[in-house]
């Protein structure tokens, strides 16, 4: 905790905000990519306290809001059969799939888990041989070289029971998907200091230079943010475009190398589609041939399955940094964490959720009046719990 205390200084915060708001003359827009990253910012107020130069809004980087409608409903089918023990991190099962959601697939006798590593998955494999056992691997750069073990021990293991229904997603196609839209506002962007951890940021020079945008890899506590903001418009006043780490207690520019050989060994590049937002090339992960084998999609024939989502969420727009969530028009109405149209209102990092339980309500009746085309940026000041 003294550690972390280092990073949670007020008297520190207070400097660098003071700097921000010193240095920051014209109106900039940053986007954090990081899910973890937006709860931090408004959990903590801290768009809120930034000059009116400078405006946060709030990037794809949630990996349960983004795996997509049709793999939920994959991940629901493969759930209901008698013959399979469905295992999941416990922030996916109440993220809602067409018309309902792991919950109520266990509620109606489905054997759903919840688990805290895939290794938990493999050991029930192993613990259960009369049973399919089924992981649901998502997420970005972070969790995947765990679930690229998991499957390795699996084979090693011979366990032919075992098997993962993958929606892994990748950051930098997802930047490069918000640069190139006719709609972008983006000018800077914080990227995730725990992907970076895992792959490094030499994957992101190429971006900063493409579309001369800074991009700063920054970490989770009030202070990382505000360090990755100041550096942000540092660059973004002098005009620069350059990769900067700014969470260099966990990051360096190679990564982790041995677990990226084992990514490259386990997964293979693929076309993904991201919920509310639609497909992005070559922007996520699934099985390689070689461990094709344990690909649960394949096994349990769930591949054709097609959804629509609900005309009602806005989660796609949000995600893309297009509106805030108190500019939806079903945000705490048809919207909230009990009953939620879109799992940014689910998951722990939804954009959704943050604004909900931080008591974002601000202005959100007059925002609902709108035309979407027309919405203004969320207001800063003096937000009443709802």
């Amino acid at each position: 905790m003294k550690y972390l205390d280092e990073f949670r200084d007020p008297a520190a915060a207070q400097a660098r905000l003071a700097e921000i708001r010193r240095i920051a003359r014209r109106p900039w827009v940053l986007m954090e990519v990081c899910g973890g990253q937006t709860h931090s910012i408004i959990r903590n107020g801290i768009d809120q306290l930034l000059p009116e130069t400078v405006e946060l809004i709030h990037g794809p980087g949630c990996p349960v809001c983004v795996t997509p409608l049709e793999m939920i409903d994959k991940a629901l089918a493969i759930a209901a059969r008698p013959d399979v023990i469905f295992c999941s991190f416990g922030d996916m099962l109440r993220v809602p799939g067409s018309t309902h959601d792991l919950f109520r697939v266990k509620s109606a006798g489905g054997d759903v888990r919840v688990v805290y590593s895939p290794l938990d998955a493999v050991r029930l494999a192993h613990a259960n041989p009369e049973k399919d056992v089924v992981f649901f691997g998502i997420g970005f750069e972070t969790t995947a070289p765990a679930n690229a073990m998991a499957v390795v021990q699996a084979r090693r293991l011979g366990l032919r029971n075992f098997s993962m229904l993958v929606s892994h997603v990748l950051v930098p196609p997802a930047i490069e998907a918000i640069m190139s839209s006719a709609h972008n506002r983006v000018q800077a962007f914080l990227a995730a200091g725990h992907v970076c951890s895992v792959m490094g940021y030499w994957q992101y020079h190429p971006l900063a230079e493409k579309y001369r945008v800074p991009i700063v890899v920054t970490g989770f506590e009030p202070l990382d943010v505000l360090e990755g903001i100041r550096r942000a418009v540092i660059q973004l006043e002098a005009g620069r475009h350059a990769v900067e780490n700014g969470y260099p207690r966990a990051v360096s520019e190679a990564g982790n190398r041995p677990a990226q050989q084992m990514l490259a060994e386990v997964f293979t590049v693929t076309d993904r589609t991201w919920r509310g937002i639609g497909p992005i090339p070559a922007s996520g992960w699934r099985l390689s041939d070689a461990y094709a084998e344990f690909d649960a999609a394949r096994r349990f024939t769930v591949e054709d399955i097609r959804t629509r989502e609900s005309p009602l969420c806005h989660s796609g727009e949000v995600l893309q940094g297009l509106i805030k969530p108190n500019q939806c028009p079903a945000f705490g109405r048809e919207c909230t964490p009990q009953k939620p149209l879109g799992a940014t209102m689910v998951s722990s990092e939804g954009a959704c959720a943050a604004y909900y339980h931080y008591g974002r309500f601000v202005a959100a009746e007059a925002l609902r009046s709108q035309p979407a085309e027309t919405l203004p940026a969320a207001p800063r000041g003096g937000g009443a719990s709802g």
